[in-house]
């Protein structure tokens, strides 16, 4: 069992041509669904234990699609021309991934985001998979491994 799980980790590290194939044939299909979706199992399981994920009840696992690209800002279009219009060329503070933990964050109020991972990447859009634990599930209560985020943190 041990073999196998570790085969399973080095598959997703490696970036071969199967993984970049089996990535291909997965995005196709994530493309036609919602940007936020709740999944039944995580899609890299050995990254997302490392984290801190357990299938049981009160933590569930989130896909988000994020845009890729730079800030889309609009072009000033009252008073005068500004010399530097500040319009093209602008880049968020913050990483693709951090994006999706809030939207996910937003989609489920009553959840906490527990740690995220990236999936995948392509010419429009980046993937993610979101770990998130319901604190109030005597589940998730009662599991001393388990540490629930503070509100200050999210």
């Amino acid at each position: 069992m041990r073999v196998t799980y570790d085969l399973r980790g080095r598959f997703w590290r490696s970036r071969s041509e199967q993984v970049r194939d089996l990535m291909r044939q997965l995005t196709v299909k994530w493309r036609r669904e919602p940007s936020i979706m709740r999944v039944e199992r995580p899609t890299r399981l050995v990254r997302a234990r490392s984290l801190g994920y357990k299938a049981k009840q009160g933590i569930i696992i989130v896909r988000a699609r994020v845009r890729r690209s730079g800030a889309r800002k609009k072009r000033p279009s009252s008073g005068r021309r500004q010399k530097a219009m500040g319009v093209n060329k602008i880049k968020w503070a913050k990483s693709l991934r951090k994006i999706a933990e809030e939207r996910v964050a937003k989609k489920y109020p009553n959840m906490k985001v527990l740690n995220s991972y990236p999936l995948w990447y392509d010419g429009r859009y980046f993937w993610a998979e979101v770990i998130l634990i319901d604190p109030n599930h005597p589940a998730v209560i009662n599991d001393p491994e388990i540490n629930i985020p503070d509100k200050s943190e999210n």
